[in-house]
């Protein structure tokens, strides 16, 4: 089963902020790199499904144009929300992944940190919709701790053997941390296009 929400709630009820995503260096270094892995510049329209407190979204923040990003916990989507309630590009919202999912179609989706609290029937429903909402082109990136946690169904190298097997993903990169597995995929075209290096979009190649 997945992991209950009374986890989570719990969790916040104890701290702010209980993982201390904005204190630590082990998370600024892995937002950095996460970043830095973008293919693009900037986005149109990206979603953060698992915002938690918003660190993660306020630095993704300057390259969107426009940021959905969702919690399932109402005190961490309040947190967030106040970390960027001065950029007029974000919102946050309380939802439930992946029974719900946000309509349209995302040129960016983001899954930090997230996917090992699912059972496998749950990840591969988020997974099916995370692919399934992304224009042709657009980008999934996806990055997880890679240790051994009680609370994890998954660890990271688990779950990036399952996204490099996805369909309709193109592997752009991949970046094996001694902590952290960080991978980010193309999402492919029905004819098979799409999977562009920043350097071939630019003509470089």
């Amino acid at each position: 089963m997945s992991t209950p929400a009374g986890y989570f709630e719990g969790m916040y009820a104890s701290a702010a902020d209980p993982w201390d995503l904005a204190g630590r260096w082990y998370e600024r270094r892995k937002y950095a790199m996460t970043l830095a892995a973008l293919p693009r510049e900037r986005y149109r329209s990206a979603f953060e499904p698992g915002c938690s407190v918003g660190v993660l979204t306020a630095a993704l923040a300057p390259r969107c144009d426009r940021l959905l990003s969702v919690d399932r916990v109402p005190s961490a989507v309040a947190t967030a929300a106040q970390r960027v309630h001065d950029l007029p590009q974000v919102e946050v919202a309380e939802l439930v992944v992946p029974e719900q999912w946000p309509e349209g179609r995302f040129d960016l989706v983001v899954l930090s940190e997230l996917l090992y609290y699912f059972d496998d029937a749950a990840r591969r429903l988020l997974l099916e919709r995370a692919t399934g909402s992304l224009e042709a082109g657009g980008t999934l990136a996806a990055v997880h701790w890679d240790h051994p946690v009680p609370d994890h169904l998954r660890t990271g190298s688990e779950l990036a053997a399952e996204l490099a097997s996805a369909p309709g993903l193109s592997q752009l990169t991949e970046v094996r941390d001694r902590d952290f597995r960080l991978q980010v995929f193309a999402r492919l075209a029905a004819d098979g296009s799409g999977g562009l290096s920043p350097a071939a979009a630019e003509g470089l190649l």
